[in-house]
């Protein structure tokens, strides 16, 4: 993210929407009492099955479907950032 941006105070702003999204999930409350758009939203998030694995793994409880959705979402967001920092190094970088 440091590469694509053109100054440092856009590098530091850059990756807020990741700092906000684990607010916006299970972290904090069950997603049962929030109003339905943000209940959708926090259902299909990246940080609702990691929030939920670790909740499983810390008190005990049957993982079900977190740990391999967790898993993948893993492998998704690291695919993107490697396309996206390579596509940056690349377009951006002196030879």
């Amino acid at each position: 993210m440091g590469m694509a941006s053109k100054s440092v105070e856009t590098a530091s702003n850059l990756p807020m929407l990741l700092l906000l999204l684990p607010f916006l999930g299970s972290g904090f409350g069950p997603t049962d009492t929030m109003p339905s758009g943000l209940r959708w939203f926090a259902d299909y998030q990246p940080f609702t099955p990691f929030v939920e694995t670790l909740r499983g793994l810390l008190d005990g409880e049957p993982l079900g479907a977190n740990l391999p959705l967790a898993l993948a979402w893993c492998v998704v967001i690291s695919a993107a950032g490697y396309t996206w920092s390579m596509a940056t190094y690349e377009k951006k970088s002196v030879r």
